[in-house]
C-alpha cells in the first residue's frame, strides 16, 4: 500500500514462519502517544509483526512521526492524513469536521449519540482495520473502541488498552457534551468479550473489574526506559538560581483542573524560597491568572516554558529537585490512573510531591521514601508536604535517591515490557493473563 509508512525489517536469524500480526488501533500521531509507541516497539522486538493504525492532523506532528518510524521495527499506517495538499484532501477533511459538528449538535439537541462524536476519520479507521488480516487488534483510543467493537462483530480477536477510563474522564462541564452511554457500552463489550485488556494502574484495573463485572485488566505502567537516562544532557536550560531548590511540573496544556490551583494557593504558605518551573501550552488567560494570584515576591520565581520534544523532556525534568503531580480526583479516570508525569519524575531522580489519588497512592507505596502525598484540593496540606522536603536538604537528597531506586526496580519500561508480552501471549493463546 502506498500510504503505509514502512520501517525496519525482519531481524537476521528470525524464523521464516509467519509471525503473529498485532494491530494497535490509535487514530492519532505516534509522537503524541508514547504508550502506543512503546508498546509497538516492545512487541516488534519480541518478534511480532506489528502495525499501528494512526492519523496525521498537523504537518509538524507528521514530520516528527516520520523521523520516529524511519528507525522503527513496526509499520505505521496513517489512515487519515489532513496534511495532504489539494482540493480532494481539503474536501475530505472539511467533510469530516462537518460530520463531527453535526453529530455533536444533534446530541446537544436530542441526546442521540453517534460514533462520529468520538473523533475524526473513524470510518477510515474502521475500513482499514477490517481490511487487515491480524491475530490480535488492540484499541488505544475512543475512536478505536468503536472500531474494535465492530471487529468483535466480525468474529475477530480483539482487545483494549484502557490508556484512560474513557467514559469517566474529563472535567464535569466537558462530560456534558460526550456520548457517555456509547462509551460505556463499548468499554463493557470489549472488556467482557475481548481477548486482551490492559490499563496503566492497579487501581484502575480493580475499578474496571467491579464496574463491568470483568476480569481485571493486566497492569502495564506507562513507564519510560531506564536507558533514557543515558541521554540526559546535563545542561541547565530551565533553572536560574541553583542556590535554591526547584520544583517542576509539565503537561501538554497549562490550564485548570491539573492541581496548579493548589500550588498557587500553597505558595503563600511557604516561608522558603524555591523556583517554580511550568511547561506546557497555556490555556487562554491561565498564565495571567496564575501570576495575578500569587504574592508579589513569588512572581520572579515562577517560570513558564514551551513544550520540548520527547527526546529532550527527561533532560529538562532532571534539572530540578521536586516534581509536582497535583492530579485532581474530579473523575474516576483521574483518580485511578497513573500519569506519565509521576513516572518521569521518578526516572529523572526527583523527589515527588503528589496529590493523594488512588493511582498516586499506589505509586507511593511501591516507591518508599520517594513520594510525599498531600490531600488534593487542600493547599495547607500541599504546603506541609513541600516544607518536609524544602526544610531538610538531607531529606530531599534521600527522596531523590529513593525515586531513582524505584525507577530502576519497578517503574521503568524494561520492567514493564514483560507484563505486556505476557498479556499479549496469553491473548493469542486463549489463556487468561495474570494481573
Amino acid at each position: 500500500m502506498a500510504d503505509i509508512a514502512r520501517a525496519g525489517g525482519r531481524r537476521g536469524g528470525m524464523s521464516a514462519r509467519r509471525l503473529s500480526r498485532i494491530v494497535l488501533i490509535s487514530g492519532s500521531s505516534l509522537c503524541h502517544n508514547p504508550r502506543v509507541l512503546k508498546e509497538a516497539t516492545a512487541l516488534a522486538d519480541v518478534g511480532y509483526d506489528v502495525h499501528v493504525l494512526g492519523a496525521w492532523l498537523e504537518p509538524e506532528l507528521k514530520a516528527r512521526d516520520q523521523r520516529i518510524i524511519s528507525q522503527a521495527a513496526f509499520r505505521f499506517i496513517p489512515v487519515y492524513d489532513c496534511t495532504r495538499l489539494g482540493i480532494r484532501a481539503a474536501a475530505t477533511h472539511t467533510l469530516q469536521r462537518i460530520r463531527r459538528k453535526v453529530a455533536n449538535t444533534t446530541y446537544a439537541l436530542t441526546g442521540l449519540e453517534s460514533r462520529h462524536q468520538l473523533g475524526f476519520g473513524i470510518e477510515s479507521l474502521r475500513r482499514r482495520a477490517q481490511a487487515l488480516a491480524a491475530d490480535l487488534f488492540i484499541a488505544h483510543s475512543e475512536p478505536a473502541l468503536y472500531v474494535a467493537w465492530r471487529l468483535v462483530q466480525d468474529g475477530r480477536r480483539v482487545g483494549v488498552d484502557m490508556e484512560d477510563w474513557f467514559s469517566e474522564d474529563l472535567l464535569p462541564q466537558a462530560r456534558k457534551q460526550r456520548p457517555l452511554g456509547l462509551l460505556r457500552m463499548l468499554e463493557r463489550e470489549l472488556l467482557a468479550r475481548g481477548a486482551y485488556a490492559s490499563c496503566p494502574s492497579r487501581a484502575m484495573s480493580e475499578a474496571l473489574a467491579v464496574a463491568y463485572d470483568c476480569r481485571p485488566p493486566a497492569v502495564v505502567y506507562n513507564a519510560f526506559p531506564l536507558a533514557d537516562r543515558r541521554s540526559i544532557d546535563g545542561l541547565r536550560k530551565d533553572r536560574r538560581d541553583t542556590g535554591v531548590p526547584s520544583i517542576c511540573w509539565y503537561s501538554q496544556t497549562l490550564g485548570p483542573g491539573r492541581g496548579l490551583e493548589d500550588l498557587v494557593a500553597a505558595l503563600a504558605l511557604l516561608d522558603r524560597d524555591v523556583e517554580i518551573h511550568l511547561r506546557g501550552r497555556a490555556a487562554a488567560g491561565f498564565q495571567g491568572w496564575m501570576m495575578s494570584s500569587v504574592p508579589e515576591r513569588w512572581r520572579t520565581r515562577i517560570f513558564f516554558h514551551s513544550l520540548v520534544s520527547n527526546d529532550e523532556l527527561l533532560s529538562r525534568v532532571a534539572e530540578h529537585d521536586i516534581g509536582f503531580a497535583g492530579e485532581m480526583p474530579f473523575c474516576r479516570s483521574r483518580d485511578t490512573t497513573v500519569t506519565n508525569k509521576i513516572l518521569h519524575y521518578l526516572l529523572g531522580g526527583l523527589a515527588v510531591v503528589a496529590s493523594d489519588t488512588a493511582g498516586q497512592r499506589e505509586i507511593a507505596i511501591q516507591a518508599p521514601g520517594a513520594v510525599e502525598l498531600y490531600q488534593a484540593g487542600t493547599p495547607h496540606s500541599l504546603a506541609k508536604a513541600l516544607d518536609v522536603l524544602l526544610g531538610s536538604p538531607d531529606r530531599l537528597a534521600r527522596a531523590k535517591a529513593a525515586s531513582l531506586r524505584a525507577a530502576e526496580l519497578t517503574f521503568c519500561w524494561e520492567k514493564q515490557k514483560p507484563m505486556l508480552s505476557e498479556a499479549v501471549a496469553a491473548a493469542l493463546s486463549g489463556l487468561p493473563a495474570s494481573t
